[in-house]
């Protein structure tokens, strides 16, 4: 064996013979008489490198279309790029075909038309054509300990269809908008032009500058002008997940005007609205014009229309409906947005989706890239991998397979323990960068295969889905620890897995390669120097959903979740063995945390994991389960330091690395891997307590913990900010929205795009969601090459029978958030009287806000719960409990809205509330993704540094405070200090309004037969109403007797005064209002 390592290393010793050289010819007699081909053996391109370090991926590309293709070459800023030796070229067409060609012998090129880049994502093959997709903004976010160690995120993405003239226009919208970032002051306005398509701006395919993220309509004062749409609109992802948006967030004041025109014929917005939101098929511009019904439609014909002509129709269309408002959203959806009647015409606006759909994913935040090192591995992780490369030298070397040993490179050698090592060293680091990288983070892999293949290792960049986040917090001097400021350098990085991606509704559980849902790796890495002495401390721990075969339904239904009736018990088993035996290796012995329900809705699924965990009896996992619903009831987080004094002992015995002065202290020798249903807030929470618990262990370990000491606030702010951020971007990544800064920190503008930004609009949200998911889910798999393009066939198959709205049925969505909202904020022994769904202001103390919510309202024997509730997320956003007894008055009377539409001007049917009490004992909790979530409104420090947030409860003093403030807090503490200022004012007492729901007699008898359950649509005290003003009495008789039992609601507790009053409404409504209620109500009842 020795001899023949021997001969094969004999090539190694001639680095100077060509690659492809060929062997000496055979003498005559010593072979076969055999006629060869004249070909040379060699490596396929992908798996050839050059004998020297391997140069990291661009970092800025030139781009230009020339006749012959697409050409692509290095650029270095500052020089002469005109001269560069070789560049590649991508021929026009449907098939990907990359070479790469030297100048010589070439005609001249202008490289000063090319447009420049950041990177490539890939390329996708489609109908027509194929698309190159590129990395046209990027944002840098800082780097792992050193500054040569940067990290990207992704900003936007741009698709140039290899279609000469398509990527002619596609580079050139690039150029310009590259034009109106560095002159954005002086960009023209646009106006819109009737010939182009509107979705050919989330292509990339237009000639102005993109808009901002939600274009605004401005209205003119003349009654007489039209009111246009834009014909670029842009959605937020914040604002509805499930919608397409364009491609480049790059602002521009002077695009949000719409130039009104009266010969330019338009949808008008409501209709637009609803079939963008509610259709799949939307491309309005080309098909489905309203000026081209035929007689018998419907709807109107004399368009366009002002908002007051088209609210008009809209309420005459509704009372002509013989069989409801849903007959009316149909007929709007066939008009506005039919179905491709030509297959041609089919894949044309399908391929359309799909490019825009990629867009988003890999634009919508969550991407993160370096061109220097590997960010999809841990420090721990990168250091076996030296161990093991070093062995692997060892061997080769004792085999005599290398020619010598001086020839070895330096990344093969790792020292033993306790000699000098290189926290950041990377591993085999003279292979190109995609070749060093953990496979299942890698999540452009599959588009970028064509550049692989062609060995053009330079132009391949691995993007990775997740979060990274880099921080600094600084340790006050302690009398006992340390004398002087201390800083220290906080990361964190979450590395989700590509393998079985997708939303959450359509991925669940494992798949049959032993794969879960949403496999999370968060590395918490730490840096500070103490005495001069570096220190470098990481922890990992792991999610993912329940690696067994089971599955739930969605979209507001919310079935229990249940395990696969068409697997067996020994596929379940063998699938959860394989997995566990594929991870324990990888990030060693395993503590499973199940934070799901152990009754109720979860309890099969979790009882099916503990007796398969039973069964698996390894000792490498062992399982814990803590009900965090109910072990946290009313949100309580603190409670959870009981699970963190029952893990101690495995604290101790998982450890963590600690690198100080270069030398490995200790490693990381176990790992947790926590779970709950979704592995989203429950999940975060848990792991960030354990995260600050490990924490506080690293600085006691480098004597800088005492653990009563002062100045944990700072400390606590920034580490609960930075795990809320991380929970939110997997949130946005799995549920598919954003959690808290699309639901807590909007900017509340009326626009188009934000039409429905209630909580209406998480309505809208479930009727697309039912196609948009599937569709979503559709690209996803493309996109990652686990599925064909028949992909969209079977997708089209499915909308085409499926139906959304029998899907969605709004008694059970409200049943279901009151039964929802009683399980996580009702304390134990607390008796619930009733609950209630109903529309109010989003803030306390308002009346006639900016933006409205449907809360739900619980009545205890003790207090009154008023909850903002997600109906997307399906879960509890934030809570007031307000004792009985300090409830001081209660109002009620017509809440009027809209003054100008006869139904809505009526008291009877447009009535509601007022709840008023004293803020003294009042408790306020948020969902936050970490252990910060109370807001103790009578224990409020003033921030008059911070106009936007009056009050919030904060620990730390007012100047420290508001030093972190002007330095823009990350989400948590806005959300925090949003919802202090939100929900309570200077004085003694706060009120929160309330608006009854319409009232639907014909609904409620329907209903009345067939409802079931603690939660119906209309509870019993509400089942005799038959107007709002009836059900508005019977809900305030309820408080009345509920607050009367306790021995308040004496007197004049109960004042009959208009909430809102008609002439009160006509000084506040503006035409636009009127639009927007008109379709809310549409929305709703057509449900």
């Amino acid at each position: 064996m020795k001899k023949f390592f021997e001969k094969a290393s004999k090539p190694f010793a001639l680095p100077g013979k060509p690659r492809n050289a060929q062997s000496p010819p055979l003498a005559a007699g010593t072979g076969p008489n055999i006629a060869l081909p004249n070909q040379t053996p060699h490596l396929q391109p992908k798996y050839v490198v050059q004998p020297v370090p391997h140069p990291c991926p661009h970092e800025h590309l030139a781009i230009i279309a020339t006749k012959a293709g697409l050409l692509i070459q290095p650029y270095s800023p500052g020089y002469n790029n005109g001269n560069q030796e070789v560049y590649i070229r991508i021929s026009w067409g449907k098939h990907i075909r990359i070479e790469e060609i030297n100048h010589r012998g070439e005609e001249a090129i202008d490289w000063n038309e090319s447009i420049i880049v950041y990177g490539i994502v890939g390329t996708l093959e489609l109908y027509s054509t194929a698309y190159l997709f590129v990395i046209s903004s990027r944002s840098e976010l800082g780097y792992v300990l050193e500054g040569t160690h940067a990290v990207y995120g992704v900003k936007s993405v741009s698709a140039v269809p290899l279609s000469e003239e398509r990527a002619r226009k596609a580079i050139q919208l690039i150029s310009a908008r590259n034009a109106a970032l560095a002159h954005s002051s002086l960009t023209p306005a646009v106006v819109n032009d009737p010939s182009r398509d509107p979705e050919d701006d989330l292509l990339g395919i237009q000639d102005t500058p993109v808009q901002q993220d939600k274009p605004r309509v401005q209205f003119s004062p003349d009654p007489e002008v039209k009111v246009m749409t834009p014909q670029s609109t842009t959605f937020d992802p914040d604002e509805d997940s499930n919608l397409l948006r364009a491609h480049s967030p790059a602002p521009s004041s002077s695009s949000d005007i719409s130039t009104p025109s009266s010969e330019h014929s338009v949808t008008p917005p409501v209709f637009k609205t609803l079939a963008t939101r509610l259709s799949f098929w939307s491309r309005l511009s080309k098909r489905g014009s309203l000026n081209g019904l035929n007689l018998d439609s419907p709807l109107p014909a004399n368009l366009p229309m002002s908002p007051q002509e088209e609210q008009e129709a809209l309420d005459s269309l509704m009372k002509e409906s013989q069989d409801g408002n849903a007959e009316v959203i149909g007929n709007i959806l066939a008009a506005t947005a039919p179905a491709p009647s030509s297959l041609e015409e089919q894949n044309t606006e399908l391929e359309d989706k799909i490019v825009r759909e990629c867009i988003r994913e890999f634009s919508k935040g969550g991407m993160y890239f370096s061109y220097t090192f590997d960010i999809t591995r841990s420090l721990q992780h990168k250091q076996e991998r030296v161990l093991k490369s070093q062995k692997e030298h060892e061997l080769l070397s004792g085999l005599g397979a290398l020619p010598s040993p001086e020839s070895s490179s330096s990344d093969t050698a790792k020292p033993k323990d306790g000699d000098k090592v290189w926290a950041l060293v990377e591993p085999y680091h003279t292979l190109p960068l995609w070749r060093r990288v953990d496979r299942q983070f890698w999540w452009n892999e599959w588009l970028s295969k064509p550049f692989i293949d062609a060995g053009l290792h330079p132009y391949v960049l691995p993007l990775m889905q997740g979060y990274f986040q880099v921080t600094k917090f600084i340790i006050p001097p302690d009398p006992i620890t340390h004398d002087e400021e201390v800083p220290v350098d906080y990361i964190i990085i979450s590395r989700r897995s590509r393998d079985r991606a997708g939303l959450r509704y359509q991925r669940r559980g494992i798949d049959d390669d032993a794969h879960v849902a949403n496999f999370v790796e968060t590395e918490a890495i730490m840096r500070v120097n103490v005495e001069g002495i570096e220190n470098i401390f990481s922890y990992i721990q792991i999610r993912g959903s329940i690696p067994l075969y089971w599955t739930q339904g969605g979209y507001g239904l919310k079935p229990p979740p249940v395990l696969a009736s068409d697997r067996t018990h020994q596929q379940n088993l063998d699938a959860m063995k394989k997995h566990l035996n594929r991870t324990i290796p990888q990030y060693g012995p395993h503590t499973i945390v199940n934070l799901a329900e152990q009754h109720g809705k979860e309890g099969a699924i979790t009882k099916g994991y503990r007796d398969y965990m039973h069964e698996f009896k390894s000792a490498d996992a062992r399982y814990c389960e803590y009900d965090f619903h109910n072990e946290t009831k009313g949100m309580k987080y603190e409670n959870i330091s009981k699970l963190i004094e029952a893990m101690e002992r495995t604290f101790e015995a998982q450890g963590y690395l600690w690198i100080s002065e270069n030398t490995v202290l200790s490693q990381q020798k176990g790992v947790f891997r926590v779970n709950c249903i979704d592995c989203l807030d429950r999940t975060n929470v848990v792991q960030s307590a354990f995260s600050r618990y490990v924490l506080n262990k690293q600085l006691g370990a480098v004597a800088l913990f005492n653990p009563s000491g002062v100045g944990k606030p700072e400390i606590d702010m920034i580490f609960n900010d930075v795990w809320a951020n991380n929970g939110d971007a997997i949130s946005r990544a799995y549920a598919g929205t954003s959690a808290l800064k699309g639901d807590f920190t909007r900017t509340g503008k009326r626009d188009l795009s934000g039409l429905l930004n209630d909580g209406v609009n998480s309505l809208a949200r479930m009727y697309s969601s039912t196609f948009s998911d599937w569709f979503c889910q559709a690209v996803i798999d493309f996109m990652l090459g686990n599925r064909t393009i028949s992909v969209f066939s079977e997708f089209l198959l499915k909308l085409q029978s499926s139906d959304p709205r029998d899907l969605i049925r709004l008694s059970k969505i409200r049943a279901e958030a009151i039964a929802t909202s009683v399980s996580r904020v009702l304390p134990e022994r607390e008796r619930l009287l009733s609950g209630w769904t109903l529309f109010s202001p989003e803030e306390f103390n308002s009346k006639f806000g900016h933006k409205f919510e449907e809360k739900v309202l619980l009545l205890s024997s003790r207090a009154l719960y008023i909850v903002s509730y997600d109906y997307t997320l399906e879960k509890v956003k934030v809570y007031t409990r307000v004792p009985l007894g300090d409830i001081i008055k209660i109002s009620k009377g017509a809440y009027i809205l809209s003054p100008l539409e006869e139904a809505s001007r009526d008291p009877g049917q447009n009535a509601g509330f007022v709840v008023t009490w004293l803020n003294s004992n009042q408790e306020t909790r948020a969902t936050s993704y970490s252990l910060r979530n109370d807001i103790d409104l009578t224990r409020t420090t003033s921030l008059s540094s911070n106009p936007l947030s009056p009050s919030v409860d904060n620990p730390l003093s007012s100047s420290m405070f508001a030093k972190v403030r002007r330095n823009t807090l990350p989400p948590l503490s806005n959300i925090l200090a949003k919802t202090a200022a939100t929900t309570i004012v200077d004085g003694p007492t706060t009120f929160c309004a309330f608006k009854v729901l319409p009232i639907d007699p014909a609904r409620i008898r329907r209903l009345s037969s067939t409802s079931s359950g603690m939660y119906a649509d209309v509870s019993d005290e509400l089942s005799s109403a038959a107007s709002c003003k009836e059900a508005a009495d019977l809900i305030v008789d309820s408080i009345q007797r509920a607050c009367q039992d306790i021995g308040g609601g004496q007197g004049e507790f109960v004042v009959n005064e208009d909430v809102v009053s008609l002439s009160e409404a006509q000084k506040m409504t503006s035409v636009y209002a009127k639009m927007e209620y008109g379709v809310k109500r549409l929305l709703w009842l057509g449900g």
